[in-house]
């Protein structure tokens, strides 16, 4: 079982989570060629080890989150919030 640490909510079960891809993609514009969007969707690399991949608390708060997880071992190394508007308001609150 995986342990997603919530920045709201705390360490809750990956049950709570939906998995919404992969955070290090840089997608082109919608407007791009589509052999541009076939070589961002279809033709990357799948290294193993630790990994950055989003997640969406859906059955708690609702944050979409950034992930660190070592795609091999599952372990997670942290969260943080997917949203730089979010995270620095809550850096502010601190």
């Amino acid at each position: 079982m995986l342990r997603i640490p919530c920045p709201f909510c705390g360490l809750r079960d990956h049950a709570e989570f939906d998995y919404e891809g992969d955070a290090t993609v840089t997608y082109p514009p919608l407007d791009a060629p589509e052999d541009a969007w076939f070589e961002a969707v279809f033709l990357r690399e799948n290294p193993r080890g630790r990994h950055r991949e989003y997640w969406r608390h859906t059955q708690g708060c609702g944050a979409y989150l950034i992930v660190e997880r070592d795609v091999t071992t599952h372990e997670i190394f942290g969260a943080e919030l997917a949203h730089p508007g979010m995270a620095s308001a809550m850096e502010g609150a601190a």
